[in-house]
């Protein structure tokens, strides 16, 4: 009788081949975690803009709203929203929240046009400048 002690050659060769399998996957899987992670702070410069357009639009929309102050760095509408651009964060805050960031420069410019108020807006994100004119509701 044969004694059956033990493992054979082959059964390690199963297991090595299995667990060379296993350690493949997970290391892809990892990989593309890796690249997603990286991936995500990544700043857009259109969704960035689009961030902003979607809290200043509202704003300007509002039907009766007045500009109380307008700087280069700032404009402040009646309704106490304040936008706030800060250089040294590259950050655009409304209300001391940031809904925006890494913002290389931002204008705002108060104007007039057929008789209603408009707020020109002018960004640099990412190397590209969007630039949008408001006209305040009356």
């Amino acid at each position: 009788m044969k004694n059956e002690k033990g493992i054979t050659l082959i059964s390690v060769t199963i297991y090595v081949i299995v667990m060379a399998i296993v350690v493949g996957i997970i290391a892809v899987i990892s990989g593309f975690f890796y690249n997603s992670i990286e991936n995500a702070n990544q700043v857009i410069p259109a969704e960035e803009y689009t961030q902003f357009n979607r809290f200043f639009s509202n704003e300007v929309n509002t039907s009766g709203i007045k500009v109380l102050a307008c700087n280069s760095t700032y404009v402040v509408f009646s309704n106490d929203a304040e936008y706030t651009f800060v250089e040294e964060n590259k950050g655009v805050y409304r209300n001391g929240v940031k809904i925006c960031r890494e913002v290389e420069r931002c204008v705002f410019t108060k104007g007039e046009q057929n008789g209603k108020t408009t707020i020109t807006v002018e960004m640099n994100i990412g190397g590209r400048t969007m630039s949008t004119t408001y006209g305040l509701q009356s």
